[in-house]
């Protein structure tokens, strides 16, 4: 049986009108990954990510990277309970 964790990622840097939301979800798409990004009013992005150990780690490294116009000065993980109810990994915008 496959296990399923959780992680709250808060990207701090250059991460917004970078296309980094967009970055995010094609990664997380690609991954099988479930969950979330938006932007936070103080400049950061968040995301909400459930999946497989292994790949909620890629997601982590490619965050820390970024898309080519972000630059990622730092990427804080909490670890949280999986909610397991989203369908798929989508872009909010509030």
């Amino acid at each position: 049986m496959t296990t399923i964790i959780a992680r709250r990622f808060l990207i701090s840097g250059r991460v917004q009108g970078v296309f980094f939301r967009w970055f995010t979800k094609e990664i997380a798409d690609r991954l099988g990954l479930k969950g979330w990004v938006r932007n936070l009013s103080g400049g950061k992005v968040e995301v909400w990510a459930e999946g497989e150990e292994d790949k909620i780690r890629e997601l982590c490294s490619r965050l820390q990277q970024g898309p080519p116009e972000a630059y990622v000065t730092s990427v804080k993980e909490t670890k949280e309970e999986p909610h397991l109810t989203y369908p798929d990994f989508s872009i909010r915008h509030y």
